[in-house]
């Protein structure tokens, strides 16, 4: 399970960073502000799945779970890109993981 808990970490700080990436570009991106606070919620539960908090875990389905509806609703197809792409599959990849760290916990306590 550590390992798994370490990659679930690693991507949250990956996709953090790439949450950065829109208040960089030349010309300016309306949604940048509120990517860059993701962004950086993002790298707070990174760190904290790489210490094994709790909140970690929980946090690791919330937020990006509120990110993959933002994307879609507010962002819309028309604004679609790769770098969204990639963002969306690391959420998907992160909610699975966190949630399989949750489940597992409980119900090794259990037995």
């Amino acid at each position: 399970m550590k390992t798994i808990r370490y990659i679930g970490s690693i991507l949250m700080i990956a996709t953090g960073i790439l949450h950065f990436l829109p208040s960089f570009q030349s010309d300016p991106d309306p949604n940048a502000i509120p990517m860059l606070l993701f962004g950086i919620g993002y790298l707070f539960i990174g760190i904290l799945l790489f210490k094994d908090h709790r909140y970690g875990k929980i946090l690791g389905v919330i937020l990006p779970l509120i990110g993959l509806g933002a994307g879609f609703f507010i962002l819309g197809i028309e604004n679609w890109n790769a770098l969204f792409s990639l963002m969306f599959l690391i959420d998907a990849i992160v909610i699975c993981i966190c949630l399989i760290l949750i489940f597992k916990k409980t119900s090794s306590k259990i037995a």
